[in-house]
């Protein structure tokens, strides 16, 4: 069986691991002898790192990693994903430290990778949540599904399974909160991905780190990703063709107050005037823009190739 890191992002979650870390382990004692359970504990205050030291005595490969502060759940995935690829991790999986993820699910979100997909999402399709967060995302869910194209119904899930080399391609992409679209990105990256339901279960001890204004941030961060997974390569797409639409619109403002002023009237104090300037100002600017994007995306390039030849 392949080497298999669970990456655990906790934060204040010290009781739950208590009681979380022995089930992942039995788990994984069924379906490996090669297997690592890494907690991230991200700047927690209750003794988590302690905690998972302490229980490290009984259960062999756990470890964790501190990040010294609260640096969210997308740096704390990225550091762990790290590890476990420097560690020679071949599967990775993630879970969340509160107990709602149920470890039993662990072997049939692995026997869906032997089958063939490179990343495969819990969908908690029957949520044990309050009614304010169900309902949000499921509105989240839908919104995500019809601006991606992604196939699945549960994005948000925290409960995936992976292929090494879709960690090692998402790593450079897990800042801010952009861990919500590790679907998405997948997806658009070419790599196969699906979903298997999950049972869902109730916060064990302590509270929600939920907010509605997740939500918000939650839906610019999905436009964001859509815009570099759309322009990453081609910026000159996005930037030249709002410019030269922006210089085009003002040209035929020029050209008509041109006309105008050749039949004699005045065009000096027309509103127009200075709107067809600076609509091909602006256009000329964002085509230079757009070009020296696309200079900065050629250098990259060359200078990973260059490294690779070396």
């Amino acid at each position: 069986m392949s080497s298999i890191w669970v990456v655990i992002p906790a934060l204040d979650e010290s009781e739950n691991l208590r009681e979380l870390l022995p089930r992942v382990w039995a788990e994984l004692a069924g379906v490996t002898d090669d297997s690592t359970i890494l907690v991230v504990d991200d700047g927690s205050t209750d003794g988590t790192a302690d905690t998972v030291r302490e229980m490290s005595a009984g259960i062999a490969s756990l470890q964790v990693i501190s990040l010294g502060r609260n640096r969210g759940k997308a740096m704390a995935l990225e550091k762990g994903f790290a590890a476990a690829l420097a560690g020679g991790a071949e599967i990775i999986s993630m879970m969340d430290a509160d107990g709602q993820d149920d470890p039993s699910e662990l072997p049939r979100l692995l026997a869906a990778i032997d089958g063939g997909a490179d990343l495969v999402t819990g969908a908690r399709l029957k949520r044990n949540d309050r009614f304010v967060k169900r309902h949000t995302s499921r509105l989240y869910n839908w919104v995500t599904g019809r601006l991606s194209g992604a196939p699945g119904r549960d994005f948000n899930s925290g409960f995936k399974v992976m292929r090494a080399d879709v960690a090692r391609d998402l790593v450079p992409m897990l800042y801010g909160e952009l861990h919500r679209y590790i679907t998405v990105i997948a997806f658009w990256l070419g790599y196969q991905v699906t979903e298997v339901p999950v049972a869902h279960h109730a916060r064990m001890h302590g509270t929600s780190k939920y907010g509605i204004a997740r939500f918000w941030r939650g839906f610019l961060d999905l436009l964001t990703v859509r815009f570099l997974m759309t322009y990453e390569h081609r910026p000159f797409h996005l930037f030249g063709g709002v410019g030269l639409m922006s210089f085009f619109l003002g040209s035929a403002m020029l050209t008509y107050l041109t006309i105008l002023k050749l039949f004699g009237n005045s065009i000096g104090g027309r509103p127009l005037l200075i709107a067809g300037v600076l609509f091909v100002l602006v256009g000329l600017q964002l085509v230079l823009f757009g070009l020296i994007a696309e200079l900065l995306v050629y250098s990259s390039r060359m200078q990973r190739k260059r490294e690779h030849d070396a």
